[in-house]
């Protein structure tokens, strides 16, 4: 097998787009985390998946939650990005951000937003699968963030 640090390095090579997916844990309040981890799974229906580590602090909440928003970050939005991938708890502080009608917190100036109900859930090593029915989406205008190699890079 190959060793956890060699994957790691070996999958830095592959570009992806950087979002944050945000819920609100069982006391009500906003969580979430900087997440690479993301891909389509389905048109017809509309699926997406997502990614997330056990040990997360968000990791409970979608875990048990219902619903769930995947944001993509755009270029202007490494700090953000920074800050939702910590352990701090206090993320959302300073983080301009409104509550959909699902009730999950979405970004403000995100590029765009999927606002999805968790429909079922695939523990694979230390991360679990998270599909989500696409419920609504909305799009804005800019560039995306991307990671790649381990740094943050804009196309261009």
């Amino acid at each position: 097998m190959v060793a956890p640090e060699e994957f790691r390095r070996v999958l830095g090579h592959f570009a992806t787009g950087v979002t944050i997916v945000t819920t609100r844990d069982a006391d009500g309040r906003p969580t979430g985390l900087t997440v690479s981890a993301f891909c389509s799974v389905s048109l017809d229906p509309p699926q997406i998946l997502v990614c997330v580590d056990h040990k997360s602090q968000s990791y409970p909440a979608l875990r048990d939650g219902g619903h769930f928003a995947v944001n993509f970050l755009g270029d202007g939005h490494e700090e953000i990005s920074r800050r939702f991938a910590t352990t701090r708890l206090d993320k959302f502080d300073g983080v301009a951000h409104r509550l959909s009608g699902h009730g999950v917190p979405l970004i403000e100036g995100a590029l765009a937003q999927l606002e999805c109900r968790a429909v079922s859930r695939h523990v694979e090593g230390d991360h679990t699968i998270l599909i989500g029915l696409v419920e609504d989406a909305r799009n804005g205008a800019g560039e995306p963030l991307l990671y790649f190699r381990g740094k943050y890079r804009r196309l261009g």
